[in-house]
């Protein structure tokens, strides 16, 4: 099945009560290749009014955000939400409604089949990433769930009723763009014999994020290698010096 089956099956949908108050479902929208999924919790009244996802101030808000880091609903995103229908007057969806709804979301997963899930709200995240995840606390970490990484960040409609916290949710999308390293004391440590008998060591860390070349990490951090996704480092000056340069990425790698 594709995402266009699947939305002329959805846009029928009557599974919970939201039917019988929607204008339009809010099926999704964005590339059918994207690379990095967005979830919500639920659709706004201008979202309810247009059939998309994020289309009011938070979507102008989400929209700007992305544009920041290269990431767009046209070219390598799609948007979504974990339900389909407007909750009346923005309530939170009833835990009922979610189960009803969610299968339509993992679905859509399941036929985009992302590297990244970013979870855009408490709801979002405690739905996808675990039911004690903490926005204030977790934001911008990311949890490896059977190969893809989940992150949760801030909903942009919290954003515009709480402005303050637009530098960290920004910060969380850099993240996204430049890669987050696992602490040091999750470094892995690997020994490997040359052809002379000698034996070496190497202590690496995995990058997690859209960063797939991290050329400027390998150039700054001294004797290094790009191994099976992690980068290795022969030793601990090199290693420390590695995570720096990332943790100081202004730009794309």
């Amino acid at each position: 099945m594709d995402l266009q089956t699947l939305q002329q099956e959805c846009l029928a949908c009557q599974r919970c009560g939201l039917c019988q108050t929607r204008t339009n479902v809010v099926f999704g929208q964005g590339a059918p290749n994207a690379e990095v999924l967005f979830v919500g919790e639920g659709p706004g009244a201008s979202e309810d009014e247009q059939g998309l996802p994020f289309v009011g101030r938070s979507g102008q808000l989400l929209d700007h955000y992305l544009e920041a880091i290269d990431l767009s609903r046209e070219k390598n995103v799609y948007i979504a939400n974990i339900v389909k229908c407007r909750p009346p007057q923005n309530r939170d969806p009833l835990p009922e409604e979610s189960k009803a709804c969610i299968p339509w979301l993992r679905q859509q997963f399941q036929i985009l089949q992302p590297r990244i899930v970013v979870c855009l709200g408490r709801i979002a995240a405690q739905q996808m990433i675990g039911p004690e995840f903490l926005i204030t606390r977790e934001h911008g970490k990311f949890f490896d769930k059977q190969g893809t990484l989940f992150m949760g960040t801030y909903h942009p409609a919290a954003l515009l009723r709480q402005p303050q916290n637009k530098p960290e949710a920004f910060a969380d999308f850099t993240v996204l763009r430049d890669g987050q390293t696992v602490e040091l004391p999750d470094v892995q440590f690997d020994t490997w014999t040359d052809e002379a008998g000698q034996v070496h060591m190497s202590l690496g860390f995995t990058v997690y994020g859209l960063a797939k070349t991290p050329r400027n990490v390998l150039r700054e951090a001294g004797n290094s290698m790009l191994y099976y996704g992690r980068i290795i480092f022969t030793s601990l000056a090199d290693l420390l010096r590695g995570r720096e340069s990332i943790n100081n990425l202004s730009g794309p790698v």
